[in-house]
């Protein structure tokens, strides 16, 4: 899979998928959660609300692509 294909809101990405903005490259990390906006640590990227954007640009979670960990 390239990043391209990585864009945007999937259903098959893991509760614990960390996500980068493609625009300005802030990750939201579900155990941390979005301190900003008020989400709760432990809620998955899935489980933001519909009009959640990113707390840096303002991007839509579209933009988002899930990050691979190094192992």
């Amino acid at each position: 899979m390239t990043s391209f294909e990585n864009f945007g809101v999937r259903k098959d990405i893991a509760n614990g998928a960390r996500m980068e903005c493609g625009i300005c490259w802030i990750v939201y990390d579900p155990a941390e959660g979005d301190e900003a906006t008020q989400i709760a640590a432990g809620t998955p990227f899935a489980g933001l609300p519909e009009n959640w954007r990113c707390p840096n640009c303002d991007a839509p979670k579209s933009k988002f692509m899930a990050i691979e960990d190094d192992a």
